[in-house]
């Protein structure tokens, strides 16, 4: 079954269930894959797919970040909602040990010797990162790995 469709029986269930909020969520989902297969006239992959629920999820954070600084929590709780339920389309991705380990093991290849090389690691670690692994977590850590450096 590729993700499209699961998305599909997904909403289906939430209308058997009458979850709004998750049927709200699953309908943007799938409106944004339609979209994508409209405009650039094509059928959806399954990495296509995930890739148009990473810049939602994404979306989402910036928006949480944004509506806890305007002290807005009816809102960030909303988006923390929709959240919940984009998380669920994603491959797990590593734990943190898995990433520092990664982390070590890219700064050592690269030679990097400070602040200035986060490129040269991230060039390097960023293709062996799987799906739905968290790059901002990724970015924090190495940075903090090459300023101790």
């Amino acid at each position: 079954m590729s993700l499209k469709e699961q998305i599909t029986d997904d909403m289906k269930a939430a209308m058997r269930a009458k979850e709004a909020g998750k049927l709200g969520t699953i309908r943007l989902i799938i409106a944004e894959i339609k979209r994508k297969e409209v405009d650039e006239r094509i059928d959806v992959t399954d990495d296509q797919a995930l890739a148009i629920i990473e810049k939602m999820i994404k979306q989402r954070k910036d928006s949480i970040a944004q509506f806890e600084a305007g002290n807005r929590p009816d809102l960030a709780d909303i988006e923390k909602a929709e959240l919940v339920v984009l998380d669920a389309y994603m491959p797990a991705g590593l734990s943190e040990a898995e990433i520092s380990a990664a982390v070590a093991d890219a700064v050592a290849a690269s030679g990097a010797a400070g602040p200035q090389d986060m490129g040269k690691v991230m060039a390097i670690i960023k293709p062996k990162m799987p799906k739905g692994t968290d790059m901002g977590l990724v970015s924090t850590m190495i940075k903090k790995a090459l300023s101790g450096a």
